[in-house]
């Protein structure tokens, strides 16, 4: 559910109905069984005790209020229920509980049908479908549902197949009014954005963006028209996109149509039409659509359409489909509550071997469980699906909380990185690893999303540029490979820039080995950077493209949303043409052709035939054409002192046209991220939580350099898990005389070594003979072969040009073929010339990157998210156990559950604990020293158990800090309101002494001059009053300042400093 504000969503005048005013359930209703779990609290199927009926009710815990949602709905259930669709509601009930807060019920009329998208999706598992006849049934009843709300003046905002439910005998019921608006004769229309996003008309989107627009009771209209459709295909329309990619689109798609029209009648397809006409003030009312000759069909039949609808609810029943209620907006209240289970963290479970955690993880995946926890851990499986759990509603339920509160999800990594980054000022780091097509991109896009919700900005405009960060550096950086449609060719470290008290106020990103090779070549089943195919579409409109016509309207539109991203970050329209220009040029460049030629002294030149792709490209550069040819035609040689000019051979020019569109790629998107960061500077300095997103491990049927490079940065990466998880553990265990269980895990210090060692590692040979001119592929397997002698390398009998690595995931075999070349990556000096630039890039670059990336990420406290791919055929459901599992073991996620059990995942310096928690144990004004006993104290007092005293150090559980940061950031909001009421009083209390004064200089003058004789009483009375107030004032101070030294009540303290300024 998509909504911009909580607020002004129902104009009723509040009654703010009492809690105490409602009446008990249990005296009335008996809860029978469970029917489902919505998005906010479970449906319980309940009996009267009065008369044996039957109803349902919506069972909403813990509730200390009943809040404007929930009175928004109250009130149009019980004026507006007494409509045959609309259904019935028999109460609102109250069951008070101190200890666990108490639960509010909404018992409505029971609907054991189900819903209508229920129905459908049924239909469809079993190769049916609805029947024409009973769709214009259904609609029929909503549209008469409808027509009874707007006659109210009462928009639903939220009509969609799961707020349709269907009684047993075929009845159509409208519910969930959480969302819906009152309309009044003063205000015929609202402007809040508010819906499901797949079922939002145009209108209502627009409202987010144009607080000027507004909409009427017609957007319930385009709504039914997406159900409508809903019916017939099973889902809404831009389903399998992501909800905000779709409020996206809506507005700037044609209005959608059924996905196969020509199975439908045409009365239904213009009925559909209808409803989805985009301007709302030319499309029909409810009213005019239930004359519409499809729905027209329905009338006078409702009986005998009735009850073929109720026989296909009962074949539904017998085939066994559970009923699943998802009516989400019965409440939408600021605090969501959903339940969490021990299973969500693995380390609670009882048998730790591998079977079990991967049975484990299988049946939480098939509930569509995504997310477990390891501890402080996040394992995140892709689910190859749209889920709905990222709305602006989870994002206040992950807000605050502690983590076993809620069930696992990736903003709640998000929230934990930044608690702790505003708790104790220090820096984050949030690490994202896993395979290629594991949902690393998502993953951080999420968390960047959570982050900027949690951050709240003052500047709004400074969030939207944030968010467009990604999508703008991931269209230029990122491809489709043969196992990942947007996969990342390069790594990407974003910094985001928060204020001490938690404020986002910029962000830095930093790339890092970006795959130029692409620009010039792709592997069979490969493409391009995703830009070139947005910025073909977006430029050109050329006659033989209609044959790709469908590819090139989605590269169109990806380009109109690249177009916003560069707008809203804040780059100027001629910066932006420039970047068009470089990419038209490198599209230009690789059209560039060569043929040979030969004259009286000189054979087997190149010259360019056909000078068009030239011109093009040299115009586009602002450079000659004949510059441009001669230095990709020839070369400059200094022999002696003399500078000798020599042609190229096709194949010289040839590499020399690819090193030039790689060289101009690179520098374009270098410069694009020095651009971003350049915008999106913080003005100030302050904390920041970093989250990678970096490649995943690779391995295809044939490896060369690039993935060599890639496959080397994991290996880092694991190393960095490893230090972080394991060995730095141990180490330290064993340092402060801790008595914990050593766990054993593999060590992939020894592969790194073979690699990065210096001067006999693979990349310092690689380096080495790629200074040799004479050097060859053959060459450099045989320096391999004579220098890298241990089980990590080996070299295939069978294979040549070939060597293969042990990697920490797996073996890899790679073909050395372009090795050399690509490493030196060389652009000719007369290529530098014209460009004016020059460009080095090498085996030393990519050592210094992964060097410059281990720096930023040690500054941090790291947070890890384990991405899993859970099968290769990128299928959602389908659980591949030997896949998952592999990745389970080279990732260290199962010796990771027994460390997390039995370990310590934070340690923390006692002097330090002391200062940072010693508000929880000792009084406001005390400053206790840093010492064991004091720190003994304080972790007796916050009643935690199974923590260690080391000799230095205090050794933590993961979930101690989590508890102990939630207890001081109550304490601290506490002493924070106590200090803003003491400044206002104190403020208070100098104006008013102020106007004393002025009073009292007054009365001296108006008395002085009536009767100069009484002064001198008047002095002596106000001198003896004076007296009095002041023995007073000390004897009350006295016993406050007793209170004080006596209470061990840290909020009564404050409270007695207050009232002690107050007399």
């Amino acid at each position: 559910m998509f909504r911009r504000s909580f607020y002004g969503l129902y104009p009723y005048k509040s009654s703010m109905i009492g809690l105490e005013s409602l009446t008990d359930p249990s005296s009335d209703w008996d809860i029978i069984e469970t029917i489902g779990k919505g998005t906010y609290g479970k449906v319980y199927k309940v009996i009267s005790k009065k008369d044996g009926s039957q109803a349902a009710v919506k069972v909403l815990d813990p509730i200390n209020d009943v809040d404007e949602e929930i009175e928004a709905e109250y009130n149009i259930l019980r004026s507006l229920s007494n409509h045959p669709n609309v259904v019935k509601f028999f109460g609102m009930f109250y069951k008070s509980d101190e200890l666990s807060g108490g639960q509010l019920w909404l018992v409505l009329e029971l609907c054991n049908g189900g819903s209508v998208t229920d129905l459908i999706k049924g239909l469809l598992m079993r190769g049916k479908r609805l029947e024409e006849p009973i769709i214009s049934y259904i609609l029929y009843g909503a549209l008469l549902g409808l027509q009874h709300l707007h006659n109210n003046r009462i928009i639903h905002r939220d009509v969609k197949g799961n707020n349709i439910l269907l009684t047993t005998d075929g009845g159509v019921k409208l519910v969930d009014f959480g969302v819906s608006a009152q309309l009044t004769s003063a205000r015929l229309r609202r402007n809040t954005s508010v819906g499901t996003p797949f079922w939002m008309a145009p209108e209502v989107i627009a409202c987010e963006q144009q607080y000027d627009y507004s909409y009427d009771a017609r957007c319930d209209v385009w709504s039914l028209g997406i159900t409508a459709i809903e019916l017939a295909d099973g889902d809404p329309p831009l389903a399998e996109m992501h909800p905000v990619k779709a409020l996206f689109k809506i507005p700037r798609n044609p209005s959608p149509t059924l996905r196969h029209p020509e199975h439908w009648c045409r009365s239904f397809s213009h009925f559909i039409a209808q409803c989805l006409i985009k301007d709302f003030e030319t499309r029909p009312s409810v009213t005019h659509l239930l004359e519409h000759p499809f729905i027209k069909q329905a009338h006078g039949k409702d009986t005998s359409l009735q009850q073929q609808l109720s026989v296909l609810i009962r074949e539904q029943q017998d085939v066994g489909n559970r009923i699943k209620t998802r009516h989400e907006r019965i409440n939408t209240r600021k605090t969501l509550i959903i339940e969490s289970c021990p299973d969500d963290d693995l380390v609670n479970l009882e048998v730790l071997d591998e079977e079990t955690i991967i049975a484990h993880l299988q049946r939480r995946y098939q509930e569509l469980q995504i997310y477990t926890y390891v501890g402080d851990i996040l394992i995140a499986l892709n689910p190859f699906q749209t889920l709905n759990i990222y709305s602006p509603q989870f994002s206040k339920l992950y807000h605050g909380m502690k983590r076993s509160t809620n069930p696992p999800h990736i903003f709640a990594t998000a929230d934990a990185a930044y608690q702790s980054m505003v708790t104790l000022s220090k820096d984050q780091c949030i690490i994202i690893s896993g395979e290629s097509g594991a949902g690393k991109t998502e993953s951080a896009h999420l968390i960047v999303q959570h982050l900027t919700f949690l951050g709240k900005a003052n500047n709004r405009t400074l969030r939207e540029k944030i968010l467009q960060v990604n999508p703008l550096v991931e269209a230029f950086g990122n491809a489709c490979t043969a196992i990942n449609d947007n996969s990342s060719r390069f790594g990407k470290y974003l910094e985001m820039k928060f204020t001490p008290t938690g404020a986002v106020m910029g962000a830095k990103i930093s790339e890092y080995l970006l795959e130029k090779s692409r620009v010039i070549k792709q592997a069979t089943g490969e493409k391009n950077f995703h830009i070139f195919y947005y910025i073909y579409a977006g430029l050109y409109h050329q006659d033989n493209l209609k044959k790709y016509s469908e590819s090139v309207k989605l590269y169109k539109e990806q380009f109109d949303a690249i177009q916003d991203c560069f707008r809203i970050i804040g780059f100027t329209e001629e910066e932006v043409n420039s970047v068009y220009r470089i990419l038209s040029a490198i599209l230009n460049t690789g059209n560039i052709e060569f043929t040979s030629t030969s004259s009286q002294h000189q054979s087997d030149k190149s010259e360019v035939p056909d000078s068009e792709a030239l011109d093009n490209a040299a115009a586009l550069l602002s450079i000659g054409s004949e510059e441009l040819q001669e230095a990709l035609t020839s070369h400059c040689v200094v022999t002696r002192g003399e500078t000798i000019i020599r042609t190229n051979t096709v194949d010289k020019a040839t590499d020399v046209r690819d090193a030039m569109s790689k060289a101009l790629y690179g520098r374009l998107f270098s410069w694009i991220v020095n651009r971003i960061n350049a915008l999106l500077h913080a003005a100030e300095s302050g904390m920041n939580v970093g989250i990678l997103d970096i490649f995943g491990f690779e391995n295809f049927k044939k490896n060369s350099f690039e993935q060599l490079c890639i496959n080397i940065a994991n290996e880092q990466i694991q190393f960095y898990f490893n230090q972080h998880i394991f060995a730095l553990e141990q180490i330290e265990y064993q340092s402060e005389g801790v008595d914990a269980s050593l766990v054993e895990y593999e060590d992939n210090r020894p592969i790194l070594d073979m690699f990065l060692q210096k001067p006999m590692g693979l990349l310092s040979l690689l380096d080495e003979e790629s200074r040799f001119p004479q050097a060859t592929d053959q060459t450099l397997v045989d320096k391999f072969q004579d220098n890298l002698r241990n089980k990590y390398f080996w070299t295939p009998k069978r294979v040549e040009l070939c060597f293969g690595i042990q990697h920490y995931a797996g073996k890899v075999l790679y073909n050395v073929g372009g090795f050399l070349e690509k490493n030196r990556d060389t652009l000719p000096a007369d290529i530098v010339v014209v460009h004016g630039a020059s460009v080095c890039v090498c085996v030393c670059l990519f050592q210094y990157s992964l060097m410059d990336l281990l720096s930023k990420m040690v500054v941090g406290t790291p947070h890890f998210v384990r991405c899993i791919k859970p099968n290769d055929d990128r299928q959602a459901l389908r659980f591949n156990k030997e896949r998952v599992m592999v990745q389970l073991r080279y990732t260290g996620i199962l010796e990771t559950v027994s460390i997390r059990r039995q370990g310590y995942s934070h340690r923390i310096l006692i002097e330090e604990f002391v200062n940072r928690y010693y508000y929880l144990a000792f009084r406001a004004h005390q400053m206790p020293e840093g010492s064991r006993e004091n720190a003994i104290i304080i972790l007796q007092k916050a009643k935690l158990d199974n923590w260690v005293l080391g000799k230095t150090k205090v050794f933590l559980k993961y979930y101690h800090v989590e508890q102990l940061n939630l207890m001081l950031r109550e304490v601290i909001a506490r002493v924070v309101l106590m200090q803003a009421y003491t400044k206002g009083w104190l403020g208070a209390r100098r104006y008013r002494k102020e106007r004393e004064k002025r009073n009292n200089g007054a009365i001296i003058i108006q008395s002085g001059s009536c009767n100069p004789n009484a002064l001198p009483n008047d002095s002596d009375n106000r001198c003896m009053y004076r007296a009095q107030q002041y023995i007073r004032l000390v004897c009350e101070g006295h016993c406050i300042l007793r209170l004080l030294i006596m209470s061990d009540d840290l909020f009564l303290q404050l409270k007695l400093m207050l009232y002690s300024c107050l007399i």
